[in-house]
């Protein structure tokens, strides 16, 4: 089943939302950095919140990166997603030692760390992009992101994020939720939001009971109901090129660009997001040399 996200509004018109499938690419991001399980679950998770917040966006040709340092043994977390919710991304330290809060459950707090902060740069194809920075809550992601929401953009925000690993390392399932209240929002709306989310229960085991998106958001809303807009289909998507690679070769300078070439070697660049390596021989190095 192809990962997607659906993006809702409840029928009052007080919440909007949006609900992600997001196994596949979690999946391909984990096989990509070659993450241990507790560094799976949090970049997974980074993944599936960056997927929703760059898709809420709706930005032509515009980005939104994720960046988490927390001062936890993952180092940095980077997530960048296009306006689609297609995302790509890194972590300084994929091998993270297995910590659980208790049997079967991994401790994704301890292995990003809560001294440090979030992050996020929206391109919004304007002179500059914005960036708002917010300390971390708790290092889960998900209380994170709600967190970034409510003190940087002043967004009444709930996030809910899961990424559930199998015992053979690999990921079984994963997802999340994106809840925010618009303005003049009464009290009962949102005790009966908090409500849903407290009967909703945790994303991963709505996901292993085989919900699909619409269906978590159904169950959050409960009575308030949701009026569902657009699905769109996301994976993780790299945007690198040879011709990006080239660029930032020539950055080097020419000092740099002579001595690679001087050593006679294929010089290999490795995309930090994907699994691409671009090689250039003695005589490609020589080439961007003329072009400086």
């Amino acid at each position: 089943m192809n990962d997607y996200l659906v993006r809702a509004m409840s029928m009052d018109g007080f919440v909007k939302a949006v609900a992600i499938r997001s196994t596949e690419l979690v999946r391909r991001g984990a096989q990509i950095q070659g993450t241990t399980p507790n560094a799976t679950a949090a970049f997974g998770r980074a993944l599936t919140a960056a997927s929703m917040m760059g898709n809420m966006q709706k930005v032509d040709n515009g980005s939104m990166t994720l960046q988490i340092r927390g001062g936890g043994p993952i180092g940095t977390i980077t997530v960048v997603s296009d306006p689609t919710g297609n995302v790509r991304g890194c972590v300084t330290e994929p091998h993270v030692p297995l910590v659980e809060k208790y049997p079967g459950k991994l401790d994704v707090g301890a292995t990003v760390g809560t001294n440090g902060t979030l992050t996020v740069i929206r391109d919004l194809q304007m002179k500059e992009p914005y960036i708002g920075s917010t300390e971390l809550v708790s290092g889960e992601i998900g209380d994170d992101v709600t967190a970034y929401f409510a003190q940087s953009e002043q967004t009444p925000t709930a996030c809910a994020l899961g990424v559930l690993v199998d015992r053979d390392c690999s990921v079984k399932v994963a997802g999340g939720y994106l809840l925010q209240l618009l303005p003049g929002a009464p009290e009962d709306v949102i005790d009966r939001l908090e409500a849903g989310i407290q009967r909703a229960g945790a994303v991963t085991k709505m996901l292993e009971q085989g919900m699909t998106p619409e269906d978590i958001l159904g169950q959050v809303a409960g009575d308030l109901g949701m009026v569902f807009l657009e699905t769109t289909e996301v994976s993780y998507k790299c945007y690198c090129s040879r011709d990006r690679v080239t660029s930032a070769l020539i950055s080097l300078g020419r000092q740099e660009l002579e001595q690679i070439r001087d050593e006679g070697n294929t010089f290999p660049v490795e995309c930090q997001f994907c699994d691409t390596v671009y090689r250039f021989t003695p005589e490609d190095i020589a080439a961007l040399l003329k072009k400086i």
